[in-house]
Order: C-alpha cells, then sequence, then structure tokens
C-alpha cells in the first residue's frame, strides 16, 4: 500500500525559503511545490500515462497559481488520465489556440478592425499595408506578450536597411499602439515598441522638408533670428517652429482664440482639419512672440493678416516664401515641416511620449474603446512638453 503524504498548507507554502539546490513541498497525488534557489515556487504534477510513460506537467508559478487552484488543476489531470486522455496533450493544443489568439498579427488585426471607421480609407489600408508587409512575415505568429524589443528592432531595422527610414518610424509608432491596445485588452504587459526611443535611425531632413536633427535644426534656427523682413513675418516665422501647427491655422490664430492669463491658444473645430477643438499651451517664448506682433495687429482680428487687409489673414505662401529668402530649398525645409521635426526629436532626442506629441499635433488620438480624446487630455504633461520644446530650440540658436 503506496504510503500517504499528508497535504502542505498555505502557510507552509508561503514560508518556503530557497536553497543551495531545488526542493520539493509535496501535496499528495502527484502535485508538488518546486523551490529552486532563485527563489521560484513552481507547481508541478507528476503521473504514469498508459501505464508505462512518467510524466510531469507544469501548473504554473506560486502565488500567480494558488494552491488550492493547483490542487483543482490536479484533480482535472487525473480525471483526463483515467479517460485515456494525456493532459500534456490537452495543455499543448490549448496553449497553440491561446497563442494563435494573442500572436501579434491577430491583435494588430483586431486593432485596426475597432479603429479603421476613424481613419480615411486609404489612410487605413496603408496602415495594414505596412504591417502586412513589413512586420507580419517576421513577428506576426508569436505570441504578443513574448516578443521582445530586439525582435521588434530587427524587423524594422529590415526596413530601415532599404533606405526608407521614415517609414521604419511610421511603422514603429502603428506598433505602439498595437501594443497599447494589447496591454488594454489584457494580450500582453509591456509595450515594448515604446523601448525603442532613439533605436532607429533619424530621419534625413531632405526626404521630409523638415530638419529632423538638432545640427540642421540650428542651422535653420539661426536663420530665422537673422530674417529681416516685416515683423509681422518674422514673429510668424519665429513661432512656426515652436508651436507644433499647420501653417494654415496659425495664419488663421484670431486674437480672441488668445487667453494670456492660462497662456493658451484655443483652435476650433471648424479651423482644424480633424474637426476637433484643439488646444495649444504657450511656452513662455511663445508668449513673449505674441506680446511683441501685438504692438503692430493687437486692434484687428486676425494675429498675422495680409499685407493688403487686415480682414484676411496672411498669405498661405507666406512663411514658405520668407525660408525660401533666408536660402533654404523646399526639400530642406517647410513651413508644414516643422512638425515633424518636432514629432522627430521630441521623440527621438528629448525622450517625451509618443502620445503626447500626437495629442499635440492634433492627430487622431483614441482610447482602447475608440472613443477620441478631449482638447485638454494629457494638458499638464503637454504643457511642460511644449515649454521643453521652446528651451530646447533656444539651446539649439546658442
Amino acid at each position: 500500500m503506496p504510503k500517504r503524504i499528508p497535504p502542505i498548507s498555505e502557510l507552509k507554502v508561503q514560508k518556503a525559503r530557497p536553497k543551495d539546490k531545488s526542493y520539493r513541498l509535496n501535496d499528495g497525488e502527484g502535485l508538488y511545490l518546486l523551490v529552486t534557489p532563485s527563489g521560484g515556487k513552481l507547481w508541478r504534477f507528476d503521473y504514469t500515462f498508459a501505464k508505462t510513460t512518467r510524466k510531469t506537467l507544469a501548473f504554473g508559478p506560486y502565488p500567480e497559481i494558488s494552491l488550492v487552484e493547483a490542487r483543482k488543476y490536479r484533480e482535472d489531470a487525473r480525471t483526463l488520465v483515467a479517460h485515456g486522455i494525456d493532459p500534456s496533450t490537452v495543455k499543448k493544443n490549448l496553449d497553440t489556440v491561446k497563442t494563435t489568439e494573442n500572436s501579434f498579427e491577430a491583435v494588430a488585426r483586431e486593432w485596426h478592425e475597432k479603429f479603421k471607421s476613424t481613419w480615411c480609407d486609404k489612410h487605413g489600408f496603408h496602415k495594414l499595408q505596412r504591417m502586412e508587409s513589413n512586420i507580419f512575415p517576421w513577428i506576426g505568429s508569436t505570441d504578443i506578450s513574448a516578443i521582445t524589443a530586439p525582435d521588434l528592432l530587427a524587423a524594422l531595422r529590415r526596413v530601415e536597411s532599404r533606405g526608407a527610414g521614415d517609414l521604419s518610424h511610421r511603422i514603429r509608432t502603428t506598433c505602439v499602439q498595437v501594443f497599447q491596445y494589447g496591454i488594454a485588452t489584457g494580450r500582453c504587459q509591456r509595450n515594448v515598441a515604446m523601448d525603442l526611443k532613439g533605436a532607429l535611425a533619424p530621419v534625413r531632413g531632405k526626404h521630409l522638408g523638415a530638419p529632423t536633427t538638432p545640427a540642421a535644426l540650428s542651422v535653420v534656427l539661426k536663420g530665422i533670428d537673422a530674417f529681416n523682413g516685416s515683423r509681422i513675418t518674422t514673429c510668424a516665422l519665429m513661432l512656426t517652429p515652436m508651436l507644433m501647427v499647420r501653417p494654415g491655422e496659425l495664419r488663421h490664430m484670431e486674437w480672441s482664440e488668445l487667453d494670456f492669463i492660462k497662456n493658451e491658444w484655443n483652435i476650433p473645430a471648424g479651423k482644424m482639419k480633424m474637426k476637433v477643438a484643439h488646444l495649444v499651451p504657450l511656452a513662455r517664448q511663445a508668449v513673449a512672440v505674441l506680446n511683441e506682433v501685438r504692438h503692430v495687429t493687437g486692434h484687428g482680428k486676425y494675429v498675422f493678416p495680409s499685407q493688403r487687409t487686415s480682414k484676411r489673414p496672411m498669405s498661405d505662401n507666406t512663411i514658405n516664401a520668407a525660408l525660401r529668402r533666408l536660402g533654404f530649398g523646399k526639400d530642406e525645409v517647410t513651413g508644414h515641416g516643422f512638425r515633424a521635426t518636432a514629432r522627430t526629436i521630441l521623440d527621438e532626442v528629448l525622450q517625451v511620449r509618443p502620445d503626447y506629441i500626437e495629442h499635440q499635433l492634433a492627430h487622431a488620438v483614441r482610447d482602447p474603446n475608440g472613443r477620441a480624446y478631449n482638447r485638454t487630455a494629457h494638458l499638464d504633461e503637454r504643457r511642460k512638453m511644449m515649454q521643453l520644446w521652446a528651451d530646447y530650440l533656444d539651446e539649439l540658436k546658442r
């Protein structure tokens, strides 16, 4: 008659301490807790299948798996064995199904399906196509929780090696959103795409019409400081890299939209590309420029009116024309390109969270349930970011 093993107690499991070698705390009927030298406490179940094969089944670590749960797993496994079914095979099949459902590709497609109604058809198509061509073939079948930063970096560097540096950054941004969705839906615990800040080579400005390296941006900023055009154009030119807005939004700025008590610019929804009201925190340097131009145009509607009439904003070509006068080609810098400048350097150099940057750029950022964030989302963090950005621009000029 086999010797009866007394069951262990919860207190004994809690107090189990590591030793020089692994040891067992037996609970009986094949179940035991394996205590490793590193301090791990792992539930194991030994059983005999088909009367001859001795096997071990892993239930998981303590305390994630409690003593009560481990005993239930043991009884379930013993029932399978009694019916001629190998519990190890059952567990392997279940893990395969779970991995398929939680693969990076499955999570990415689920995320895309959920949010595609928030993008135009062309944009949504390209987002998925980039993943299908550049990411899914390499890590698509891997469980999203098992993907490491080096795994994702290897896939992105394949894109980068083709000379498509800008595309690799765009894909990384999409991966940030997929991992964030995976965290929100309980499929992973870490956004490894966020760990790749600075790992990809910065995109050269000539490909974007934007100076996306500190050295290139420094040259442009010093050129703007030396501009000798009208005071209105000069002030608009100074604010363009600082505020991160689209040129059309800047030239349509009205004095009534500015709050000099809170140091904020409230842009109405009708003026925004996405038709959603937007709030721009104003750094000290931006307020100083606005106070300077207020002496010239503060009596009218527009902060930057047309040279011909104060009833209309300045021409949409004014900023770019000023940059050409300074000797910069359109492949080097454009008014709109300063948004790419801020996006790249804030992320790659200043290590600001991408979602803060995307919010401030007024891109369509939504929460995991598909709801659009309101204009005040992450406002405190964005206010600090805008001051950090203005200070950094000053530093580059010096």
